[in-house]
């Protein structure tokens, strides 16, 4: 008798290109087996997929070699990202406020 299987997506993107691929594994397998088998460093070298950020639909997966996959999910391979977005917003509210306390008349 077959093992039962599951097909899932995994998709990964950089600003000028993007790839989806459908799989198909074995019922039970995990978001991180799902990115290492899709073999989407071969169209992206470079790309770590042993310790890449995972995803389901948008939302991070915390512990990607625990959760298991279902029918139909979408696996997403995240981007390191390059700044931390707390420090991005510090920055900019407060170049804003140097620039509105500049404008003011002295």
């Amino acid at each position: 008798m077959d093992k039962p299987t599951i097909r899932v997506e995994v998709v990964y993107a950089l600003p000028d290109k993007q790839k989806l691929l459908t799989l198909e594994l074995p019922a039970g397998s995990s978001v991180r087996e799902a990115a290492l088998r899709s073999g989407m460093d071969r169209h992206f070298p470079g790309l770590d997929l042993a310790g890449a950020p995972l995803g389901i639909f948008g939302k991070a997966v915390a512990k990607p070699e625990e959760r298991t996959l279902e029918e139909g999910e979408r696996v997403e391979i995240y981007r390191p990202l390059i700044a931390d977005p707390k420090e991005v917003r510090k920055q900019r509210a407060a170049k804003a406020a140097k620039a509105k306390a500049d404008d003011e008349p002295g």
